[in-house]
């Protein structure tokens, strides 16, 4: 297995010239990287390599024939990324006003589920 050696400033070893990150470390650190051949299947891997790529396969044929009937309805791949974009940025709102309402919760010193009458929440939100 090739290893990247660094020194202790942190900075790629002779036998790694420039091929790795900048790492901090106090003492002397291998760094161990697996080999493309020692990822190579053996024979009762292989087969589970088979069926994983038949399932692969058979979940790709399924989500095409998704996006087609969603085409098929009048949606367009614009306006699904477009909703899947929106959905990401109110998963990014609803975390935030999640952790404000952590931090509020515990300088009162009541639970999170205290405070979801008072900003008019359902448990559900």
């Amino acid at each position: 297995v090739p290893a990247v050696v660094y020194s202790n400033n942190g900075t790629p070893g002779p036998h790694s010239p420039g091929r790795a990150r900048r790492v901090p470390a106090v003492c002397l650190c291998v760094l161990q990287i697996p080999s493309p051949k020692s990822l190579q299947p053996n024979g009762a891997s292989e087969e589970a390599l088979r069926c994983e790529i038949k399932e692969l396969k058979q979940k790709d044929l399924a989500l095409d024939q998704e996006i087609a009937q969603l085409l098929s309805e009048g949606y367009s791949l614009e306006e699904l990324d477009r909703h899947i974009s929106l959905l990401h940025e109110y998963n990014e709102i609803k975390d935030a006003g999640q952790m404000l309402l952590g931090k509020l919760a515990v300088i009162r010193g009541v639970t999170t589920k205290q405070l979801y009458p008072e900003y008019d929440l359902e448990l559900s939100d």
